[in-house]
């Protein structure tokens, strides 16, 4: 760099925009890198048989030896559920709260990746990473420990917002830092990027204390059990739960394996707090009577696999939802899962519970900052430049509008696409190319090895199944010994449908039969044609378009 040339800041979003979820920034000035959160997303309806969608990191992998760190703003999955499967290609050292690492640590260990450096730090704190210089703000969330950043570097200071709103009457803590944030706005922030997840939404967002007398209402009026369902992650509202449930005797038993992991590393760090003997193991449930307990799960998104979907199909191995159970879904459906939270509400009210959700009732705040909040960030903050996160197209876009009717000019507002690196000085902002970007899809133990090839197949299965033909070739004299025998699976049920399966077997073999002698090198082009014969004959018959595999048994 010339001694009048200015430095420059890139910032790059591996995700995190034009979605909810999959949260991940590279901050870089000269040699340094930083990266902001690292986060997964729910796979969406047409990935089948996919559990989680990780950012791809290509990028950091072949600057890994430039990294100087990576920054958690706060411990919910869609900013901290990719980091074991992360920190396995890319080790780097950690910068969080106490609560955000001690999530983070349990993932490390229950996927065994060990030698990874945590650093614990409190708001107000500044660390110094290569040649930036970090502080943490403190800003109130749906969770514990949430911060902001404010990343400062020789090209001038970038704040990153993570995901905030401004709660004048915390459940716990302090007010959001708005002091701080004066402060670094009268100092000059260069670039502002701010979470746009409420962008839509007028005024301010309801205080979390709010809802804590609806709480002691419910469970004044409950006759039999009661039954939370929340975010495992939402500490401060467990804990306003449990008191509530105190008052009236009862005792709280946690259920869904993320909910005990998460209170069980709360209570560890003293955020959570629940004496002993209120405190009921799942296994010993059946011996309290129903008005004497309080049930806290998973399950507020309609997850397959989580408690209260479980109970409510009679699935789970302890509870089963009966009449007399009161249940409560504290949450908001993340866009996206309002289908499956559907069918959860509508399979509970089947069973006969009463039910409370957000049209009911004020069960639920949201943790995100509406307008008015926005606002008052960015007077504070009175940045030059200003990137949207956090949300589709449509959020970005308004909170775009939202900071031009601020009088932000709009050549200083950046729509940011996945991948693309934005360059800034004090004198110029441009997008100056891309990097490998996309979601790496995660199915059981396997990382990226599910593509879009595995998932067209799995596509075409579930829409019109399977037919596999089985054949034995004699290896001497290449002739036809057995078969070809037709097996069917998600295709026609075969005692209703003997017609199709004898003529596709009939077909079959007088495809087989015009070839004489069978040589092993014919055995792919014979192969091709009864796929594309049995297809056509298929699709002519019942218009199906099944996938066919043909097996060759040499003997």
């Amino acid at each position: 760099m010339s001694e009048n040339e200015q430095p420059k800041l890139r910032v790059i979003p591996l995700g995190g925009v034009d979605e909810f979820g999959k949260n991940i920034t590279v901050v870089e000035c000269g040699d340094d890198i930083l990266v902001v959160d690292c986060g997964s997303i729910f796979p969406e309806a047409d990935m089948l048989g996919v559990d989680l969608v990780i950012p791809d990191v290509t990028y950091l992998i072949k600057n890994k030896d430039r990294i100087r760190g990576l920054l958690l703003t706060h411990g919910h999955e869609d900013h901290i559920g990719a980091t074991p499967y992360v920190l396995r290609q890319v080790p780097m050292p950690l910068y969080g709260t106490k609560l955000t690492l001690a999530l983070v640590d349990l993932k490390l260990k229950e996927h065994r990746i060990p030698g990874i450096q945590l650093n614990v730090v409190k708001p107000r704190d500044v660390i110094q990473l290569g040649c930036f210089s970090v502080e943490f703000i403190h800003v109130n969330h749906s969770i514990a420990g949430a911060v902001a950043l404010a990343i400062t570097s020789p090209a001038g200071t970038l704040v990153v917002s993570g995901d905030f709103k401004i709660d004048y009457t915390p459940i716990e803590g302090e007010v959001a830092d708005l002091g701080e944030f004066a402060a670094i706005g009268r100092k000059g922030v260069l670039a502002f990027l701010c979470e746009s997840t409420n962008v839509d939404r007028k005024g301010q967002t309801m205080s979390e204390t709010k809802i804590g007398q609806t709480f002691i209402d419910l469970f004044q009026q409950a006759k039999g059990r009661v039954i939370v369902a929340m975010f495992a992650s939402n500490i401060h509202r467990v804990q306003m739960v449990v008191d509530s449930a105190a008052m009236y005797g009862r005792k709280v038993c946690f259920v869904g394996r993320s909910m005990v992991n998460v209170s069980r590393v709360a209570l560890s760090i003293g955020e959570l707090t629940i004496p002993e003997e209120n405190m009921v193991d799942i296994d010993d449930i059946d011996n309290y009577p129903d008005e004497e307990l309080l049930v806290v799960t998973t399950g507020s998104q309609g997850e397959a696999m989580a408690g209260l979907t479980r109970m409510a199909y009679s699935e789970h191995r302890k509870l089963q939802i009966k009449p007399s159970d009161m249940v409560i879904i504290s949450a908001n459906p993340i866009p996206g899962n309002e289908k499956p939270i559907s069918r959860v509400i509508n399979q509970l009210y089947r069973c006969g519970a009463n039910i409370i959700y957000g049209q009911i009732a004020d069960v639920h705040v949201s943790g995100h900052a509406c307008q008015d909040e926005m606002k008052l960030m960015h007077v504070l903050l009175k940045p030059k430049y200003f990137i949207p996160v956090h949300g589709d197209y449509s959020k970005l876009w308004q909170h775009a509008e939202l900071a031009e009717s601020l009088g932000m000019p709009s050549q200083n507002i950046v729509i940011p696409e996945v991948g693309q690196v934005i360059e800034m000085s004090q004198d110029s902002l441009a997008i100056t190319g891309v990097v490998p970007t996309g979601g790496v899809l995660v199915d059981g133990l396997g990382i990226g090895d599910v593509g879009n090839v595995v998932l067209r197949d799995r596509k075409h299965l579930s829409q019109d199944g399977l037919i596999i033909v089985v054949m034995a070739i004699d290896r001497d004299n290449g002739t036809l010994v057995s078969g070809p025998d037709i097996i069917s699976r998600g295709f026609v049920y075969v005692r209703e449908n003997e017609d199709i399966i004898e003529s596709s077997r009939d077909l079959t073999r007088n495809i087989i039969m015009s070839y004489g002698r069978i040589d092993g090198s014919e055995w792919q082009n014979m192969k091709n044609r009864i796929k594309d014969e049995l297809h056509r004959y298929i699709f002519e018959k019942i218009k199906r378009n099944p996938m066919v595999l043909p097996i060759i048994m040499e003997i």
